[in-house]
């Protein structure tokens, strides 16, 4: 009976995998095809791949969505950052309005915030372009990172700070050597949240941008009213690019920690 049970979950595990992934699996198959066909396989070739390079507006596209998904996610790690350990040490009124404050984005329709957002831009009479695609993306990357550092800070002892003070520590040295060191982790994934959230950005980027400024997410709804293959190829080179920064990320502290265990090995036979 639990061989049965466990012959199912697996089963149910291997189906939901396969409906998950056998899109991109035939998004990137046909990516490579020769033919124009969506459905059928024609044979192997590179064309929408060049076409793809030498199509200039999908290229800056591209670079567009980079760009801003990398910045917008360094300044709002900063922000969420500095304001998360601001709020652990505010008053409980401030802290609980804040966060109130902070939790409206998440449980806000996009569709809203966009509106929002574009509504705030031509009032003040700001032109929409790369700028403003850029401060919204920050503005609503910020709240993922505050949420994510927060519950690592409410794991720290209150009075680490203080006792590194104590110690001789300047109030930045126990910030930068004390207390950010033991948040890593959840400023980590809040960067890694903000980029995906950035990246993957289309509702608020459609609304905000202006001047012919597009990102992937703009280019590729565009080009999805006509047949065009090399959205297949642009989409495989995005998921490619997302699988070797995810293999980095989780190969890097692997060796790390086999480096220091090393070194950890070799202070312990050397002080023998």
């Amino acid at each position: 009976m639990k061989k049965k049970r466990r012959t199912g979950g697996k089963l149910l595990m291997a189906l939901i995998i396969l409906f998950f992934y056998l899109p991109i699996i035939f998004m990137v198959v046909f990516s490579f095809n020769d033919s124009k066909s969506l459905t059928h396989f024609t044979g192997f070739s590179l064309r929408w791949y060049e076409r793809m390079f030498k199509n200039r507006e999908m290229m800056d596209s591209l670079y567009t969505t980079i760009t801003v998904a990398l910045i917008a996610t360094a300044v709002s790690t900063v922000l969420g950052t500095i304001s998360a350990i601001g709020l652990s040490k505010s008053r409980k009124i401030v802290h609980d309005l804040v966060m109130q404050v902070n939790d409206f984005p998440l449980m806000n329709p996009e569709i809203v915030t966009a509106i929002g957002l574009m509504l705030l831009f031509i009032t003040f009479h700001v032109e929409r372009g790369f700028m403003t695609m850029l401060l919204a993306h920050i503005a609503f990357c910020t709240p993922y990172v505050i949420l994510s550092i927060m519950p690592k800070i409410r794991s720290l002892d209150p009075n680490l700070a203080d006792a590194a003070m104590d110690l001789g520590a300047t109030p930045w040295m126990a910030l930068t050597s004390v207390i950010v060191p033991q948040i890593m982790p959840g400023i980590f994934s809040g960067a890694l949240i903000a980029f995906t959230m950035s990246f993957d950005d289309f509702i608020i980027s459609y609304f905000v941008t202006g001047r012919g400024v597009k990102n992937l997410s703009i280019m590729v709804y565009t080009m999805s009213k006509r047949v065009n293959p090399s959205i297949n190829a642009i989409s495989t080179l995005v998921v490619a690019l997302i699988t070797i920064a995810l293999i980095v990320v989780n190969v890097v502290p692997i060796i790390r920690e086999k480096q220091r265990l090393k070194a950890d090995r070799r202070e312990a036979g050397a002080n023998k």
